[in-house]
């Protein structure tokens, strides 16, 4: 996905890729080429980083009777944000108004969607609330769509995910629904303002600088809720962990996939979500998948497929050499 900078319209698919401020001098790739920059590159970054989330938000929900989800929250943005300052060591000088703007407007939407999120599996089981948290991104493709194609994956997707959650909401908890839902939001948010932070600052300074703008925004709030539980040494070693697995990969792949797909495109990536955390349950845990469960990870994938190859086709007919009067 592209997001222009100087709009806050999302983007649209012809507007998929720009240069980084890291490579000015570096033409723009397709987001269709073919070779390892092309679609399918960003489309495997976006895999793996569903992967992680999934082991680490797994591992979260272990840490909240430990120190509550404000605190887990805390932990793991600001163990994220020193692995990632130290790491990437983001330069602070030489960047506009704008460039600041973006970057602490991407880090409070990621706050916002981690604080929400783990406000929501406190409260309703895990699996519905990533059902309910994805369809903001899936609104966002909608949206961010001008191809009627891409509103037909979407909505393909859509049901996937409702008969992932068991086809209704009803028996949950309607505040940790709310907060899944919110989460949701944010969610859509911080995919806009991921692609604009990545297109602002070079390589992953601006994730670096985001997730410390996170990690203070929740700080004060996780100390306030955990108190000094967050200085258990197991609590810290299992909240470095879930900042690796669900912040520190996760968000670096989304980073770079999202300076090479469009939005409509990424969207729908993200409804890939529940169908990995399904799958993962029957895998890992051993928890069988009812054919309803099945055929909704089957349309789930059915629309990622749909999506993937309605973008690859459109980057090849761009690359596609005009023929001779």
């Amino acid at each position: 996905m592209t997001a222009a900078p100087s709009t806050p319209n999302a983007p649209s698919a012809s507007s998929a890729t720009t240069s980084t401020p890291a490579t000015p001098a570096t033409p723009a790739t397709p987001a269709g080429a073919p070779g390892r920059l092309g679609s399918l590159g960003p489309v495997g970054l976006v895999l793996a980083g569903g992967i992680s989330v999934q082991f680490g938000g797994a591992l979260a929900v272990t840490l909240i009777p430990r120190a509550g989800a404000p605190g887990v929250v805390a932990l793991r943005l600001l163990a994220a944000a020193l692995v990632l300052l130290l790491v990437c060591r983001p330069r602070l000088r030489g960047h506009s108004r704008a460039d600041w703007g973006t970057v602490i407007a991407f880090g409070i939407a990621m706050g916002a969607m981690n604080g929400l999120f783990y406000e929501a599996v406190a409260r309703i089981p895990l699996g519905p609330a990533v059902t309910l948290e994805v369809l903001g991104p899936l609104a966002l493709s909608v949206l961010a769509s001008r191809r009627a194609v891409n509103a037909v994956w979407a909505g393909l997707a859509l049901l996937g995910v409702f008969l992932l959650g068991g086809g209704g909401f009803s028996d949950l908890d309607p505040i940790g629904v709310a907060f899944a839902l919110g989460a949701g939001a944010m969610w859509a948010i911080y995919i806009l303002f991921s692609a604009r932070t990545g297109r602002r600052f070079p390589q992953a300074d601006g994730l670096a600088l985001a997730m410390a703008v996170a990690a203070l925004l929740f700080l004060p709030i996780g100390v306030a809720s955990a108190g000094t539980r967050l200085l258990d040494p197991t609590t810290v070693a299992l909240g470095s962990a879930v900042a690796l697995l669900s912040s520190v990969l996760p968000y670096t792949l989304e980073l770079l996939a999202l300076r090479r797909l469009p939005a409509s495109t990424f969207a729908i990536l993200m409804s890939l979500e529940p169908a990995i955390a399904a799958t993962a349950g029957f895998l890992v845990l051993g928890q069988s998948l009812s054919a309803t469960e099945a055929a909704a990870i089957a349309l789930v994938i059915a629309a990622t497929i749909g999506a993937v190859r309605t973008q690859v086709g459109r980057g090849r007919a761009k690359l596609a050499p005009t023929p001779e009067a």
